[in-house]
């Protein structure tokens, strides 16, 4: 990556420190704090969605009664919110488990739960976890029969158990006890993006079966190797820099510090479900802001052509990594861009035109004859949902 943290402006190498899961590297914007305006700070972090993060490394560097107070109440409200969240996740999770149905914890929930230390920092705006796909009729009943509502925030899905079940999972609504709702995703596809081929995907059953369980809860954690792997998938599915933007980078960044990765075994795996290209920038980034403690031998068994590097770096240099809220690609460059995370022309095709066995499960249809419609249907829905 071309990414010189030491040359980004004085805001940025702050929020970036003040990011890091690294005490050292935190330490380290002490002196910068005192050359920035007041609100620059708190609006920049504000901006990022980072004001929890930030906060709690500010806190741990300067006297509490020398910072302005809205510094203090963004991380009690996150954390007394995350905690909440914590409560339901754990909830969920022992009703399942009661009618033996196990239950992983996704990207950041599962981070909060069973890997970073203070919830609070850890902002979200749902909670994601995964089942097997023969449990999840099962876990729906389970779920809606004790308050959560199935429910969608896309205007071109529907909230069914049916779509559901072809789109790799639903989402569901919540009232807590302080009057928040809370969004549950409730998976049976870890990752279930548009531009990521159903083949590329470690299947839900096998990473069950690697999962690891949390102390005090029935809530279950990927594997290190997994668990790593899933969140760079996810960072590349929101292209690097689309909301919730820039804090998406912690989660490789916290993984990496808090577990002991088997990097052989990691390296393998991206192999084996041809994510190279995707999972060497979700590295790379966090790797070159936070010195993320990624093996350079991993990064070059990983890395894309010249090219096709030097392209994605233009492009992400273009577009910037901060401020997630932004237009960041048009119509046309999203799909492009999703284009060049895959490792060959041949895997885009798959991609993009994946097999007739496959098309007649996901869509359920069993002419050949229809087989023209869907593959319609699919570059449409490529094309044109949920595109940001």
């Amino acid at each position: 990556m071309s990414i010189q943290v030491n040359k980004l402006p004085t805001v940025a190498r702050v929020f970036v420190g003040a990011l890091s899961a690294e005490d050292e590297r935190r330490d380290n914007i002490v002196t910068l704090v005192d050359k920035l305006e007041k609100s620059e700070l708190w609006n920049f972090a504000k901006q990022n969605r980072s004001e929890p993060s930030v906060a709690h490394a500010l806190l741990g560097l300067i006297p509490a009664d020398q910072l302005p107070s809205c510094w203090q109440e963004a991380h009690q409200k996150s954390l007394e919110l995350i905690s909440s969240y914590m409560v339901e996740l754990d909830n969920a999770a022992g009703l399942l488990a009661a009618e033996g149905i196990p239950m992983v914890a996704l990207k950041n929930a599962g981070i909060a739960r069973g890997i970073y230390p203070c919830v609070g920092c850890c902002p979200m705006g749902d909670l994601d976890v995964l089942v097997r796909p023969g449990d999840f009729r099962r876990a729906h009943a389970i779920l809606t029969a004790n308050k959560f509502k199935i429910d969608t925030r896309c205007v071109l899905e529907e909230a069914t158990l049916e779509d559901a079940l072809q789109s790799g999972g639903a989402e569901y609504t919540k009232e807590l006890p302080g009057g928040e709702i809370l969004w549950f995703e409730l998976q049976w596809r870890p990752v279930a993006g548009r531009w990521i081929r159903p083949d590329q995907e470690p299947t839900a059953d096998e990473l069950m079966a690697r999962s690891i369980p949390i102390p005090g809860s029935d809530v279950r954690l990927l594997s290190p190797e997994d668990n790593l792997l899933q969140v760079a998938l996810h960072t590349a599915k929101h292209t690097y820099v689309r909301a919730p933007g820039f804090r998406l980078h912690t989660d490789v960044d916290r993984i990496v510090k808090f577990q002991k990765i088997d990097w052989q075994l990691f390296t393998q795996r991206a192999k084996q479900l041809q994510v190279k290209t995707a999972v060497y920038f979700s590295l790379a980034i966090p790797k070159e802001l936070f010195a993320t403690p990624i093996p350079e031998e991993v990064l070059r068994e990983l890395r894309p052509s010249f090219w096709k590097r030097w392209l994605i770096n233009r492009w992400l240099d273009k577009i910037g990594l901060f401020n997630p809220d932004e237009r960041k690609f048009g119509k046309i460059g999203y799909i492009i861009f999703n284009c060049l995370l895959y490792d060959s022309f041949f895997d885009l095709l798959k991609g993009i035109l994946p097999s007739r066995e496959w098309m007649k499960e996901h869509y359920n249809f069993k002419s050949d004859l229809l087989l023209p419609y869907y593959y319609g249907r699919r570059l449409l829905n490529l094309a044109f949902k949920r595109v940001m």
